[in-house]
């Protein structure tokens, strides 16, 4: 096809290799390529702005989830027949179903024990029904009442994302089939995405975030299955941000595209930062996932390893490396994974981790993806000024949990003005008793925890 030749053929390769050595996140061989930043405001610099209540957040990314739908059972053939010397696996002997008494087990664990991330919903997963019309094998009320179970129950403390539309074969936006080519180029995850324009990627995320939205569905994000646009970032990330703004009017989409198993930074990227002191801030934020999927694989049938999390003495493995530097630790899974075809071998290995991290940190705060996101365009975007005690926020953005610090010896209460109108502080004793409305001080510098308003805003401490 002339759009599969447009492409360098090396890069190709590259990708298609990347997508046939296992189909999913295989970025840590990909070179670590910045976005364009676009915009930055001046910060003063004896002001820091610190993590959330002064703690290290937590995610938890769930890929190639959906309704009712085992991926694996019904991806695997599609991957076999782009590749045909690849993918053995006995997918007929894998579960046709993931069930919603699962998710309920899953969503009430983890409401427990207050974890928060992303579920993806895939809107036509391996082309077998629509999220919004008919999923076949399973009944129209069935499925209504899966999609009810996400809306009523995950959304809660989970963002939803499409991994575009099928996580198999590239659908033509015009008809809503899948393009009659069975090569490796036309499934999502590899070669169709790496040479198409800003447009052409927000009218292929448009058409998934539209069928999320027509069943109650919120998104402020997008999740790339395997190597979608790896080679593409800069349309990847203009994609998104188009596409969330224009379908569901996101004012701070984010996406999950790489991850990062090595020394490389893991805080989120705040990208293509405009209009910053008019009406209308945009920007993307790249959520940047910390761990490879050590639970249950993609398709369920490689049991991973709590210790490459963090070991059983809670001082090796991963986890620790990334808190102890206080970025955020985002966890990545693949549902197939963590159901282990009824098994439920990746969800023990997930309770045990969170297990291991609690006892380990006193520290964290388990937040969504969109949550991270606002956070870091509030933390990089916001024009900070200091004039003797007085600290001025403009910001383009709002947020929850905004957390600064600066020099003063003072022990009295610092005083937030917000719209003209003053807000009480309250202070606390130790550092990690901040949450919105407080302040700590040791003498030597003030830390102040209180609800970012879009806008203007002072702090004299």
């Amino acid at each position: 096809m002339h759009a599969q030749k447009a492409m360098n053929r090396r890069d190709f390769l590259k990708i298609t290799a990347l997508a046939t050595a296992g189909v999913q996140l295989a970025v840590n061989s990909m070179p670590a390529v910045a976005q364009d930043k676009g915009q930055r405001p001046k910060q003063a610099g004896d002001v820091t702005v610190l993590n959330p209540q002064n703690r290290v957040p937590v995610s938890f990314i769930i890929d190639d989830s959906t309704c009712l739908v085992n991926l694996a059972h019904f991806g695997i053939p599609h991957f076999a027949e782009a590749w045909p010397d690849r993918y053995k696996q006995d997918w007929r002997s894998l579960p046709r179903e993931i069930p919603d008494s699962f998710v309920r087990k899953f969503g009430q664990w983890c409401r427990e024990h207050k974890v928060k991330g992303k579920y993806t919903i895939v809107p036509y997963p391996a082309c077998v029904g629509w999220m919004d019309r008919d999923l076949p094998g399973w009944s129209k009320k069935e499925l209504d009442d899966s999609l009810k179970l996400v809306r009523e129950f995950m959304m809660p403390n989970w963002d939803i994302h499409p991994e575009m539309v099928t996580h198999t074969w590239v659908i033509n936006t015009k008809t809503g089939r899948p393009y009659p080519e069975r090569t490796g180029y036309y499934i999502e995850n590899a070669g169709w995405s790496q040479d198409k324009s800003a447009d052409e990627l927000a009218d292929y995320m448009a058409y998934a975030l539209r069928i999320l939205k027509n069943v109650g569905l919120d998104c402020e994000g997008i999740t790339t299955p395997g190597g979608f646009g790896n080679q593409n970032r800069d349309n990847l990330a203009k994609a998104t941000l188009q596409s969330c703004r224009d379908v569901f009017k996101a004012e701070i989409p984010h996406y999950f595209r790489h991850l990062f198993t090595d020394d490389r930074s893991v805080a989120p990227r705040v990208e293509y930062a405009s209009g910053l002191t008019g009406s209308n801030p945009k920007c993307v934020i790249s959520i940047i996932g910390c761990t490879g999927d050590w639970f249950g694989g993609w398709d369920g049938l490689r049991p991973g390893s709590v210790d490459k999390f963090i070991t059983k003495d809670l001082k090796g493995g991963r986890l620790p490396k990334v808190i102890d530097k206080g970025e955020p630790a985002v966890l990545v899974c693949h549902w197939p994974g963590i159901y282990f075809n009824g098994e439920e071998i990746g969800f023990n290995i997930f309770k045990e981790v969170v297990r291991r991290i609690h006892a380990r940190y006193d520290n964290l705060l388990w937040m969504k993806l969109s949550e991270i996101s606002r956070y870091w365009a509030a933390k990089e975007l916001t024009q900070i000024e200091k004039q003797g005690p007085r600290v001025t926020f403009n910001a383009p953005f709002a947020t929850t949990r905004f957390t600064v610090q600066t020099k003063s010896n003072s022990l009295k209460p610092p005083k937030l003005v917000v719209d003209r109108r003053p807000v009480q502080l309250r202070r606390v004793k130790r550092p990690l008793q901040l949450e919105t409305g407080s302040w700590y001080a040791d003498g030597q510098n003030v830390t102040a925890c209180f609800d970012l308003q879009k806008g203007k805003s002072t702090l004299e401490v």
